[in-house]
């Protein structure tokens, strides 16, 4: 059943084909020539660099984002150093059809979904890295506790719909890739240090450059901060981040063969931080909505996460190339947090104070507890996942039509390791007091694993201005869960139960774009969308299935790019996930929701009000409508739609309206940018008409403001406030309470290029 192992001696020959590499040094005029093709002539470093990233990257290059036959957005580097963030949240609003859900108002541990898909941990979304599945088991646990350093990134993308065939295995929504940052063609490095409200500091720092047979790049991004939440009787509700990537490129010259390339990338990322589920009564938000209450001292997350990837690549000319990844992702977590107090739930307490007043006044410090009170979890948590993909990619013409075709295939394993306790503290004198300790593995000791095999078949025919994709892929995904109980720390065995589910299934897609003139295309799609089960849960999980419709129009020309899409997903059934996240047990169960249809209109333009020789006035607009309804009724213990759901009644977490805007000045040695994220009122559970109150996220607006100013030809000033106006507003309402989104934090910062 072991599909995946690791292929020493497929290895071992990739590196014996190359050059011993870190040869003689070119100059840069050799860099920028290119590399030689297989026919002596000389292939330009820009079609080399475009070919590689239409094969890890899940839009393809930018220069045919315009043709794509589907919905698909790219953030490059210019973009992003617009506001320099480093929180997903605040880059991925930026992009129409996601959905987000704040949480610790730096965008650590993410929920975006897309299309309504849900939002819960990221979930339901391919998350990517480089092209490589990047959550800490995507098969397993796809729970996203674990999101690579936005701050590091020189591109995002998204595609929706059409990426069914190339990515999976979550299709119904979309996939997101995040771009690391490329080994430099010449050498040379940059240096952007911030500092700023809140004890807040960012630095990232790089340094790399390129010969004629080898490449290399440094980077660490650090991030810290004290917090904005204020801890009853102090201290810091912050974190610490540090990230480290390393990056090595070896290639051929290609002047006797194939040229050959072989990238080395290395990464790691530790975080210690100061954070907590726990939020605040209504009544305490809307006094001090800052405020952290004394029970959740004690709350903080550990985090580690190692990467590896080769990426091995072939170019046998226009017409033919190969690309194959193998990677290992290690994660490790644990966040000791506060789950209940007297056996009661902390979601249950501050939805109902006054039914609850004992309780409240322990999490708040005011009341003395004994008996250990206060149950704080041991989160713990070991993740990997590990495998190889290939993609080999041709062209051939067939009469009058051109067929670009893409083979891939994974082979890919991963596994989800909880061994978890309960501690119990009590409160004296407003200070938390370590009552008894849990023993090892007695709140939760179990594996889950996964074993997929993928492979997809894509093939886009072009016929003068009209172009079909036509586009297969296949998931064949063993699951299986072990659960040795919570009185066999050891593992013997002894009390050992097991679930396991398989499932093979096959995933059509087709897309269609026509040209109307060189700078104006319309599209369309239908495809399957899909989202595996996990083990046998506590009701007959089925997967999760849908048929997913869009329509729209592109339009790309100069400094003016326009894209209107209405979409359409129409699922079978939609599944659940109980998360404490969400405010449910952390069970990691599955729940049917049945049949649910979502629709909506994304549309987005851009384009330059003004431009003279000084000075340019730089526009952007993104909106998003999204409906989500129920189209069967059932009861549930899932606690998003608990206890029932009624045919039309809407998902929750889905706005219906989503609102960005960004206008810039630019001038010669300056910039200024402003940016607007509009959020209509949400519900937070299943619900038709008016929104209770307990039940309801109010619509909120929050602006942030960037600039910059060249001193001189490397050194620039920079500046960031986010939340301008200080808005206050509840980011969410789960699992445990209200939480506030980031209030005006304010930032400066220095550039230097060398």
């Amino acid at each position: 059943m072991n599909r995946v192992f690791w292929l020493a001696p497929l290895m071992a020959w990739l590196f014996t084909v190359l050059p011993a590499a870190a040869g003689e040094s070119a100059t840069q005029e050799t860099v920028d020539q290119g590399t030689l093709a297989p026919d002596g002539e000389t292939a330009p470093a820009e079609r080399m660099k475009t070919v590689i990233e239409e094969r890890v990257t899940v839009v393809g290059s930018y220069s045919e984002l315009a043709s794509l036959p589907g919905s698909a957005h790219v953030l490059t580097e210019v973009e992003l150093q617009k506001q320099a963030y480093s929180d997903i949240h605040r880059i991925l609003r930026q992009v129409p059809g996601i959905n987000i859900q704040e949480e610790d108002g730096h965008g650590l541990r993410p929920n975006i979904g897309i299309r309504g898909t849900g939002v819960e941990r990221s979930q339901k979304v391919t998350l990517l890295e480089d092209g490589v599945l990047i959550a800490p088991a995507p098969y397993a646990a796809p729970a996203a506790y674990y999101m690579p350093s936005a701050g590091r990134m020189e591109g995002v993308e998204v595609r929706k719909g059409s990426a069914a065939i190339r990515q999976g295995p979550y299709t119904n929504g979309g996939a997101v890739n995040l771009s690391s940052r490329a080994i430099p063609g010449e050498r040379g490095g940059t240096l952007d240090v911030y500092a700023g409200d809140h004890g807040t500091a960012k630095l990232d720092a790089t340094f790399g450059g390129s010969y004629e047979r080898f490449g290399y790049l440094l980077e660490t991004f650090q991030h810290r901060t004290d917090g904005f939440k204020e801890l009853d009787g102090g201290g810091s509700t912050g974190f610490e981040l540090s990230d480290y990537l390393l990056k090595l490129r070896f290639n051929t010259r290609g002047t006797n063969g194939p040229y050959r390339e072989l990238e080395v990338k290395l990464g790691r990322t530790d975080q210690d931080g100061d954070e907590t589920y726990l939020g605040l009564t209504a009544s305490d938000f809307d006094r001090t909505p800052y405020r952290r209450y004394a029970g959740s001292r004690e709350d903080r997350i550990s985090t580690e996460h190692e990467q590896v990837q080769l990426r091995y690549f072939v170019y046998l000319g226009d017409r033919l190339d190969w690309t194959t990844t193998v990677y290992r992702n290690d994660y490790f977590r644990n966040w000791h947090k506060n789950e209940s107090v007297l056996g009661v739930s902390n979601a249950a307490v501050l939805a109902d104070p006054l039914a609850y007043a004992t309780e409240l006044a322990y999490l708040r410090g005011d009341l003395d507890s004994e008996g250990g009170a206060l149950k704080l979890r041991n989160n713990r948590r070991d993740y990997y996942s590990q495998g190889i993909q290939s993609v080999l990619a041709f062209e051939a013409e067939a009469g009058s039509a051109t067929h670009h075709l893409e083979l891939g295939v994974r082979v890919h394993e991963d596994e989800e390791d909880r061994f978890q306790e309960d501690d119990f503290y009590d409160i004296v004198g407003g200070s938390m007091v370590l009552e008894r300790r849990g023993a090892p593995g007695s709140q939760a000791n179990r594996v889950g694993r996964a074993e997929a095999l993928a492979f997809f078949l894509e093939d886009r025919i072009e016929l003068g201005r009209f172009s079909v994709t036509p586009g297969l892929r296949f998931e064949s995904i063993d699951l299986e869960r072990l659960d040795y109980g919570t009185t066999d720390p050891g593992r013997t065995g002894d009390a050992l139960r097991t679930r396991s589910n398989e499932v093979d299934v096959w995933i059509p897609g087709l897309g269609l774009a026509f040209e109307l003139r060189d700078d104006w295309y319309l599209f369309a799609g239908v495809h399957r969308g899909f989202s595996p089960p996990g083990p046998s849960s506590t009701e007959e999980v089925e997967p999760e299935e849908s048929v997913s419709y869009e329509l729209g129009t592109r339009y790309r020309r100069a400094r003016t790019t326009a894209e209107l899409v209405g979409f359409f997903n129409d699922y079978s059934n939609l599944l659940g996930a109980d998360t404490l996240s969400t405010g449910g047990t952390g069970s990691g169960d599955l729940y049917n929701g049945g049949k649910v249809e979502v629709y909506g209109l994304e549309a987005a333009f851009g384009t330059e009000l003004y431009r003279s020789d000084e000075v340019a006035v730089p526009v952007r607009t993104t909106y998003t409508y999204t409906r989500g309804e129920f189209r069967s009724s059932f009861e549930t213990s899932f606690e998003d739609w608990a206890p029932e759901v009624e045919r039309g009644d809407e998902l929750p977490y889905i706005p219906e309206h989503q609102l960005f805007v960004e206008a810039g000045v630019e001038g010669d040695r300056w910039n200024v940018f402003l940016n607007a994220n509009l959020v209509s009122e949400m519900r937070t559970r299943a619900g038709r008409g008016g929104i209770p109150e307990d039940e309801r996220i109010e619509g909120h607006m929050v602006f942030d403001l960037s600039g910059s100013y060249t001193v001189a030809s490397r050194y620039k000033v920079l500046l960031q406030i986010r939340n301008l106006t200080d808005e206050v507003y509840v980011a969410s309402r789960r699992p445990y309470g209200l939480r506030p989104g980031l209030p005006r934090t304010a930032l400066v910062g220095l550039s230097f290029a060398f």
